[in-house]
């Protein structure tokens, strides 16, 4: 009996989690029936779990993460964002799908400044998808194109994702950060030639900026508007990132960095508040305070899980299986995949991947590797139906006229770009791993 334990306890949280119980709730509860059940009425394992909470909160990694969603939120008040999607606009405004272009490329500059997919997804809908709408763009095409963009985020460094999986898997975020920058940049290359392809293809759907339009542009004004849009921009990026890649900072005080520039920028662009600086206080500990119920109830479940032998139950059913280190690498990639379906990254990431790191340890695998092919996988979970929260985000801002089902519709060929990139990378490991050997060795 004892050793169907650990199955169980896994069946009866995805049973909880699908009938729609809080997760971090549901994590703690099944930890305590089922430490009562295989362990005893004592409770004695407990007495363990204050120090994993104490490791938790004192985890200097960690605190890059409210850090980062405070820099993330600022940087959705400071304006940047607006400026940068009208300046791209116009610059790619002669190309057939131009301004679909333009939100990809925007939405890799935000995904580079700061990791929060919410507030980008929000920001481009509210201000480009009515826009698109009004040049003609095919409904799919607009929303596809938006909720792609924002989940960009989940791979370009400086991702909240990452610095997640790092925590678990026990690799540095900054050879994660490095490992994460080509297969982000390759992600962008095929969302951009989609868009080339499709609208050579299909000019009605992607219509580029009307001839009227094109004459009435001021190219001074344009140079203008392109230096006060990206010059602060690249700034920030280079205060985040470089400092991280280059060993000056750690990511932690990155994020510091990061924070007080994006303060200065919304100075900078005179959108400075008590209300603007109360909102963002606001949303970062709403943010934090849900993702760290998590990661405590996750806590509580790997330690119980643990308890009652599940990381041999696990790694047996895997060596079992067969297929050896390739055949456990794609099962991992597509359970991750299907989970995405139903739960999200922080679940994924404290539930599964702490099961999975006896099996990746005891075949060898690469973790960095395999940590950068996680941070691809996991942003299919923001565009997967039913429960993708970049569709959620987006139909929240959408005029009347969007329907779900077209913003479902939308993003099956995005979801199958990302799964090309995942494959690419899967393929050729160097992808990931070329730049942290130059940078850090």
């Amino acid at each position: 009996m004892t050793e169907i334990l650990p199955y169980l306890m896994f069946a009866a949280l995805a049973l909880f989690l699908g009938l729609g119980y809080p997760v971090a709730f549901t994590l703690g509860g099944i930890s305590l029936l089922f430490t009562a059940i295989g362990l005893g009425m004592d409770f004695q394992l407990f007495t363990l779990l204050p120090l994993r909470f104490w490791g938790r909160m004192t985890n200097f990694i960690l605190l890059a993460v409210p850090l980062f969603i405070f820099m993330g939120v600022f940087l959705e008040k400071s304006g940047i964002a607006e400026e940068l999607l009208d300046v791209m606009a116009e610059i790619f405004g002669r190309v057939r799908g131009g301004v679909a272009i333009s939100i990809v490329m925007v939405g890799a500059v935000l995904a580079a400044s700061t990791g929060i997919m919410g507030a980008t997804c929000i920001t481009m809908g509210i201000i480009s998808l009515p826009q698109m709408l009004k040049r003609g763009y095919q409904h799919e095409l607009a929303t596809g194109t938006i909720c792609a963009s924002a989940t960009l985020g989940q791979i370009i460094p400086p991702s909240l994702s990452l610095i997640l999986v790092a925590d678990v898997m026990g690799v540095p975020v900054g050879d994660i950060y490095a490992g994460a920058v080509i297969p982000g940049l390759l992600l962008v290359s095929f969302y951009i030639l989609f868009l080339l392809t499709y609208s050579h293809f299909r000019p009605q759907h992607a219509p580029g900026l009307s001839e009227a339009e094109i004459a009435q542009r001021d190219i001074r004004k344009l140079a203008w508007r392109i230096l006060r849009a990206l010059v602060p921009a690249t700034c920030l990026i280079m205060a985040v990132l470089g400092t991280i890649f280059f060993g000056v900072a750690s990511p932690t005080e990155g994020a510091a960095m990061g924070a007080f520039g994006t303060m200065v920028l919304t100075v900078f662009y005179r959108r400075m508040s008590w209300g603007v600086l109360k909102e963002v206080m606001y949303s970062t500990t709403r943010f934090c305070g849900m993702a760290f119920q998590i990661i405590l109830g996750a806590t509580a479940f790997g330690l119980v899980f643990r308890g009652l032998g599940g990381d041999e139950a696990i790694k047996n059913l895997a060596i079992q299986i067969g297929g050896g280190p390739w055949g456990v690498i794609f099962l991992s990639l597509l359970l991750i995949f299907l989970l995405g379906f139903f739960i999200d990254h922080i679940e994924i990431t404290y539930i599964i991947l702490p099961l999975l790191l006896p099996i990746l340890t005891h075949f060898k695998i690469d973790l960095l590797w395999f940590c950068v092919l996680v941070g691809v996988n996991f942003q299919t979970s923001f565009l997967t139906p039913p429960f993708g929260f970049a569709l959620f985000f987006l139909k929240g801002v959408a005029p009347e006229e969007v329907t779900t089902a077209q913003i479902y519709r939308g993003v099956w060929p995005w979801i199958c770009l990302q799964l090309i990139g995942l494959a690419c990378v899967l393929a050729y490991p160097s992808l990931a791993t070329w730049l942290p050997k130059v940078i850090y060795q």
